[in-house]
């Protein structure tokens, strides 16, 4: 090693440890000009020496890469979204269930704040930062890693005793003296002060130069370590070694054995929220164990194992100026009020929600009215209450309409249902236009070269009339269209192109057919393997498939007899889109015809290694247990009413061994 190398290698090491002493054990080893004359003796010598350069020295904090396109990627887990209470009713039912599905054995809990940010998946790979990813739509999100290295509280290099590669979750917040601080030298430069920390905090990570991001005032404050084999039996025995690698995470987590203790955090940081140096938008309740954490695990969109308690929204009010009416892509409408523009929450609300003409009735609106609004979940602004001395006149009652605002047709409110539709679905322009930005959007089709605005380009000058019309697009077509250059549309093209090898479960989603979400449509596409063999289906045949009720069978059924839409899926079908599962090579047949239950958490393999297994061998995974269900593959902690059934249908048990044993044979 050379001198010059020693020499930045040994500073690298020095200014690691003292940013880990500052953000960790909150000691300043040295002062903060002595820091400074560090770091520039750092950058010099790296300026003279880039041979040696390391992305994750020190000297990466202050940035300067600039980011024109941020790259997606795919999250190894998924990032959930968590449930919502607002009662202590609703805290105690979660309670309950989490205690039924354990067959009666009562967990520890988790209590932490629910930091007011913008989320982030870090990546470390042998204690090295190797990547840091936003949330995104929970599936993928926008590579943002020089940005966070920006951060000074994101370790670049661990210390301690941590796993080879893990990834550890969190929030990028604005610490509200650091927001304040940034808003004075705003207005000072004439500029608009921001609206709030959390969108501010947002919009840093994706700014392009990240020298931009280095003045912004951001933390990260982490809550959840996810990886395989990483040692813990316990969340908060992760969260509280994750500390002594270098991750800023808050002291104010505490575990809980009871409802009791629970209630208490909750009433406690409700009277003390103010106090905290960074905002807060609830709690986050979470099931302690891991191995419970395993057996509840997740619905479609969030984990059974943990929930989030939400404080008592801001409130404000306004006048009620006109309801305006929306056409979803389902051709359900949604009325919207439009108000005179009130802060709420940091921002500026001008429209709020009415739902359904239930919601109008109930409350009886009238043009004029003084209306109480706040964001439900803080979140979507909605319009609670009238002020009652402050009402419009009676005849300007808003009334409900009874016609299309789109292409005029007669709404009709389905037996059952709370909204109003309109089925013009071939005739109305904003349903077939939604419809279509539904399946090229990132979860559906993700068409790379083609957005909403330009759906509604092509749809409005004839080019497109249903998603089908959109492989037939032709390039001398395209060129003439405003905002059309040639490198446009042959993205456009090519988009369109590569979207045709989208797995089949992507395209019965983005069909948009009522009810079939995404892991709706990847179960039935396992479960049929075809399009073909889908619309034949009977709602019974639907019906049998786990996790697929008689509203969505009745739905398919419904869709499926419409003549337009059959010759939709053949004209998809005739330009090249999946209209079938890949036939992947099965490791052998062993498993043929057979029903199989997996149940419990395992020590060498996890439950949806296992399930992967079964189908490889030609198995069939069931979740619930049957008297079509073959035999099961337990692990520990099996609920004991699962055992009963097992004991009372006569169904075997086999250990993970036994199991492994079996497909060795």
């Amino acid at each position: 090693m050379t001198n010059a190398q020693e020499k930045i290698e040994g500073l690298r090491s020095k200014l690691h440890q003292y940013n880990f002493e500052y953000y960790v054990n909150d000691t300043s080893l040295i002062s903060d000009f002595e820091f400074d004359q560090l770091m520039k003796e750092l950058q010099d010598l790296e300026a003279l020496h880039p041979e040696f350069y390391d992305s994750n020295s020190p000297s990466q904090r202050v940035g300067g890469q600039i980011t024109k396109n941020f790259e997606t990627v795919t999250h190894a887990e998924r990032m959930y979204s968590l449930g919502n209470t607002y009662s202590e009713e609703e805290i105690r039912d979660w309670v309950d269930r989490i205690i039924k599905n354990l067959d009666g054995e009562i967990p520890t809990f988790t209590c932490e704040l629910k930091y007011d940010g913008a989320s982030i998946n870090l990546t470390y790979e042998k204690g090295v930062l190797l990547r840091a990813v936003t949330r995104g739509d929970g599936t993928q999100g926008d590579d943002v890693t020089m940005n966070i290295k920006t951060i000074p509280n994101v370790p670049l290099k661990l210390q301690g005793n941590f796993p080879d590669l893990f990834e550890i979750r969190g929030e990028i917040v604005m610490p509200l003296a650091g927001f304040e601080a940034l808003n004075r030298k705003r207005v000072e430069a004439g500029e608009e002060p921001y609206m709030n920390p959390r969108n501010t905090a947002s919009g840093s990570l994706k700014l392009q130069d990240s020298s931009e991001t280095a003045q912004r005032p951001l933390s990260c404050l982490l809550y959840a370590l996810v990886g395989k084999n990483l040692g813990f039996k316990s969340h908060y025995d992760a969260l509280v070694e994750a500390r002594t690698w270098g991750f800023t995470v808050p002291d104010t987590i505490v575990q809980a054995d009871s409802i009791q203790g629970i209630l208490h955090y909750i009433n406690e940081w409700e009277n003390k929220r103010d106090q905290l140096p960074f905002e807060i938008d609830g709690i986050v309740i979470k099931v302690n164990d891991l191995k419970h954490q395993e057996l509840l695990g997740f619905t479609s969109k969030s984990p059974r194992w943990a929930i989030s308690y939400k404080y008592q929204a801001e409130q404000a009010s306004t006048n009620l100026e006109t309801v305006s009416y929306q056409v979803g892509r389902t051709g359900a409408i949604t009325p919207v009020a439009n108000l005179t523009p009130v802060l709420l929450s940091g921002t500026t609300v001008k429209r709020a929600s009415l739902h359904n003409a239930d919601q109008i009735a109930k409350l009886d609106l009238r043009l004029g009215d003084r209306v109480y609004v706040e964001k439900g979940g803080e979140i979507i602004p909605k319009i609670v209450g009238v002020d009652h001395r402050m009402r419009g006149l009676i005849e300007h009652r808003v009334t409900y309409i009874e016609n299309c605002p789109d292409c005029a047709a007669t709404l009709v409110r389905i037996a059952g249902e709370a909204q109003h539709y309109c089925l013009n679905t071939t005739g109305c322009a904003t349903q077939i236009i939604g419809k279509m930005q539904h399946y090229i959007g990132r979860t559906a089709m993700d068409i790379e070269g083609l957005g909403g605005e330009t759906v509604a380009l092509l749809f409005n000058e004839g080019l497109v009339s249903n998603i089908a019309d959109l492989y037939a697009l032709k390039e001398e077509a395209l060129l003439p269209l405003e905002r059309m250059a040639q490198k446009s549309v042959d993205n456009l093209l090519l988009g369109i192109e590569a979207s045709k090898k989208q797995p089949f479960a992507k395209v019965l989603f983005g069909l948009g057919i009522r009810f079939v979400g995404a892991t709706v449509a990847k179960r039935l596409a396992s479960y049929f393997g075809s399009m073909s063999k889908l619309m034949q289906a009977t709602e019974e045949e639907l019906i049998a498939v786990d996790d697929i009720g008689v509203r969505i069978a009745q739905s398919l059924v419904h869709y499926f007899q419409i003549p337009t839409n059959r010759e939709l899926v053949k004209r998809l079908t005739q330009f090249g889109v999946q209209m079938e599962n890949e036939t992947l090579a099965l490791t052998s047949n062993a498993l043929e015809g057979k029903n199989i239950v997996v149940s419990g958490v395992f020590e060498t393999l996890s439950r949806n290694e296992l399930k992967a297994m079964i189908e490889e061998h030609g198995g069939k995974v069931s979740s619930s247990i049957s008297s079509k269900t073959s035999f099961i593959v337990a692990g520990e902690g099996m609920g004991p009413s699962k055992k009963v059934k097992a004991e009372k249908l006569a169904i075997p048990l086999m250990t993970e061994s036994s199991f492994l044993d079996l497909l060795d044979s």
